[in-house]
C-alpha cells in the first residue's frame, strides 16, 4: 500500500465516480511546479492550480493544463472562474470565503460536465459548500501541516463524525501521508487532499 494505494480505496468506498481519488494542491512556496509529484497520482486525479501571486498565473495554468491531458488528470482552478472557463479547466475550487458568494458558484455550475468543489474548516462550512451545489469538500486541517504551522488539527475522530454527517463527499486534507492514510480507511472520505503527501512519493510510470 502507498498513498496512491489509499486514496483509491477511500474514492472507491465514497462511491462517486465523478470525484478524483486524489487532489495534488499546487503551493507557491512549496510546490509551484507539480509536474514531478503529479507523476506520483493515481489515475484520474486531480491537480488543482492555486499560485495566487503568481504574474504568470494564466501562462503556469495553462502549462498545467497541458500536463493535465497529457497524464489523464484533471485541473481544477483556484478562485477564478474567469481563467478556469477560459483555459478549459475540469474545475473551480472556492475557498471558504469566497464560497458564500453564491452568484459565483451559480454562475459555474451552469457548465456541465464540470466540478466545484469548496474548503471547510467546520461542519457548518460543509452544510454551506452543500447549499451552493459543491461537488465536494476539501476539509482541512486533519493533521498537522507545514502549509499552516501551528493551526489546530481536526485530528481523526471528529473528522470521521463530521465527513459521515457530512451533506457532501469529503476530502481529507492537511498533513495526510503514507504514515497515518491508513487512520482515514474507514472514515467516509471521497479521497486525499494534500501537497507534502505527493511530494515525497516516487513518480508513478506512464
Amino acid at each position: 500500500m502507498n498513498l496512491s494505494d489509499y486514496a483509491r480505496r477511500l474514492n472507491f468506498n465514497g462511491g462517486d465516480d465523478r470525484l478524483p481519488p486524489a487532489i495534488l494542491m499546487t503551493d507557491a512556496a512549496r510546490l509551484a511546479d507539480p509536474r514531478q509529484a503529479a507523476g506520483a497520482l493515481p489515475p484520474g486525479s486531480a491537480i488543482l492550480y492555486r499560485n495566487y501571486g503568481s504574474a504568470a498565473r494564466a501562462g503556469e495554468a495553462r502549462r498545467i493544463k497541458s500536463l493535465c491531458v497529457q497524464r489523464r488528470l484533471l485541473l481544477i482552478i483556484a478562485e477564478d472562474p474567469r481563467l478556469a472557463g477560459a483555459i478549459g479547466a475540469d474545475g473551480l475550487h472556492l475557498t471558504e470565503r469566497t464560497a458564500r458568494s453564491e452568484g459565483v458558484a451559480r454562475a459555474w455550475k451552469m457548465r456541465p460536465g464540470t466540478l466545484l468543489t469548496a474548503a471547510a474548516h467546520s461542519p457548518r462550512a460543509l452544510r454551506a459548500a452543500a447549499g451552493l451545489g459543491a461537488d465536494a469538500a476539501l476539509l482541512s486541517p486533519i493533521f498537522a501541516t507545514q502549509s499552516h504551522p501551528g493551526a489546530a488539527a481536526i485530528g481523526v475522530q471528529r473528522f470521521v463524525r463530521w465527513s459521515r454527517s457530512s451533506p457532501l463527499p469529503v476530502y481529507a486534507l492537511g498533513g495526510v501521508n503514507f504514515a497515518n492514510a491508513a487512520r482515514l480507511l474507514q472514515s467516509g472520505a471521497a479521497g486525499i487532499a494534500g501537497i507534502g503527501g505527493w511530494m515525497d512519493m516516487e513518480p508513478r510510470k506512464p
